[in-house]
């Protein structure tokens, strides 16, 4: 794939998520994850041409990771391979929300390419999750992002993470430095007040809005609000569901968010409120679809 104007080049891990299988005590199943993989997977399942540029590795997780990429349509021509194991991300399910524990290091998922000669032949370049953080991968994914907030739409999702293996200044520095070079933020509150403990979510959204960037507050159950530089805040109710699954509902609503933003053949971010309402919406019918369902990949049709 060669990119262009409707193409969205998505930078970061793919790994597994070992999720706990209900009824069977302490029994987890292996399933394919990673907030960058998700969103790829979920771009390619909505008709919008992706590449996805991640490291895979030489073991039978990996094989299922890849299968899982392609079949849903997504190029991997940009991808780093080794013989390194691939990440894993053992996921514990709560009522705030969903936990994890990683294992990463010594890993195929995080050698990733820089590509900050390539972003410019993308209309959108997305970045976020644990790549962002982890290193080899973060000195790639900040190059990758310097280039793309030059050239092209650059999207990211902080999806903060917490765990021992992570570090607690340094990777929280480098999620704040990438929302401020982005053209588009989708940020759940939970990550704001992480980021930003000092500020209430609201107040760092008009913040950020204000350097002139599209600002997505998503609050799960209590729906999304968007900012922009010149009009009032726009705020959508979350498309009621029954809800059987929370993990990748972010994942899909920043995927439906990319959708929408390049639903006319090129990336540009809407400027009038009855745009960005239409865009909320539709990106919350996209994490409603995940919510009802097992697994991360949305099962809303493809768009036209």
């Amino acid at each position: 794939m060669t990119g262009g104007p409707g193409t969205v080049l998505v930078v970061g891990e793919a790994l597994m998520d070992l999720v706990p299988v209900a009824g069977d005590g302490g029994v987890r199943a292996a399933q394919f994850g990673g907030a960058p993989a998700n969103v790829a997977v979920a771009l390619a399942r909505l008709g919008t041409p992706v590449a996805f540029a991640g490291g895979l590795g030489g073991d039978g997780f990996a094989r299922t990771v890849e299968d899982r990429l392609r079949a849903a349509g997504v190029d991997l021509g940009l991808c780093v391979r080794s013989d390194l194991p691939t990440a894993l991300a053992v996921a514990d399910p709560g009522a705030d929300g969903t936990g994890y524990h990683f294992h990463l290091q010594d890993t195929a998922t995080f050698r990733l390419p820089d590509l900050s000669a390539r972003a410019a032949g993308f209309g959108a370049v997305y970045v976020g999750g644990l790549a962002a953080v982890v290193e080899p991968a973060a000195e790639a994914v900040r190059a990758t992002a310097l280039a793309a907030a030059e050239h092209s739409l650059l999207v990211v999702d902080p999806n903060v993470r917490r765990d021992r293996t992570l570090d607690a200044e340094r990777g929280p520095a480098a999620l704040r430095e990438l929302c401020r070079l982005a053209h588009v933020v989708k940020a759940s509150d939970e990550d704001l007040a992480l980021l930003w403990p000092e500020a209430d979510p609201e107040d760092t959204c008009r913040t950020l809005a204000d350097g002139g960037r599209l600002v997505v507050l998503t609050r799960g159950a209590r729906g999304s609000t968007a900012y922009t530089p010149a009009a009032p805040p726009v705020s959508v109710a979350a498309t009621p569901v029954e809800v059987v699954n929370t993990i990748g509902a972010g994942d899909a609503f920043v995927a439906g968010l990319l959708s929408g933003l390049g639903a006319g053949g090129s990336f540009a971010g809407p400027s009038d409120p009855p745009d960005v309402r239409a865009l909320l919406a539709s990106a919350s019918e996209v994490a409603a679809s995940v919510c009802s369902r097992t697994g991360t990949e949305p099962g809303v049709p493809a768009r036209a």
